[in-house]
């Protein structure tokens, strides 16, 4: 990995309840900020730009999948226009609002944002930071 990449994490990934109705969910949400499928095994699948960052699978141990209290995942978005995407999509795909799209002046002067949750409750972001 090159000493330049701005990532501290290699990837995150979340268990979900309905393995194909969360990937389409996935595939329709993130499509708008760029990212899209790169693996797709039988009961996982990651997505990202150029790197499997982001993984929506079945839980390995078999057990029903659940949300952390206080966890949530933010994507960097490339605009407002994208962040907007992002929320709308969401809500149109089956998930619930949490903070529609604004300004959050708590987290710095130019953090643009939104907050949904997914079809089993997890808290995902789409956010533009000026930095």
């Amino acid at each position: 990995m090159a000493d330049d990449n701005p990532s501290i994490m290699h990837h995150v990934s979340i268990g979900v309840t309905d393995h194909a109705a969360s990937v389409a969910f996935y595939e329709k949400v993130l499509a708008t900020i760029g990212a899209k499928k790169i693996f797709d095994f039988p009961n996982a699948v990651a997505f990202g730009k150029q790197f499997p960052e982001f993984w929506v699978q079945l839980p390995g141990d078999g057990q029903a999948a659940g949300t952390a209290n206080g966890t949530h995942f933010a994507f960097i978005a490339p605009s407002k226009e994208a962040v907007q995407a992002f929320y709308d999509t969401a809500l149109e795909a089956g998930g619930s609002g949490d903070g529609e799209p604004g300004p959050r002046p708590d987290y710095g002067p130019d953090y643009y944002g939104c907050f949904v949750r997914d079809l089993d409750g997890h808290k995902i972001e789409a956010a533009i930071v000026a930095m």
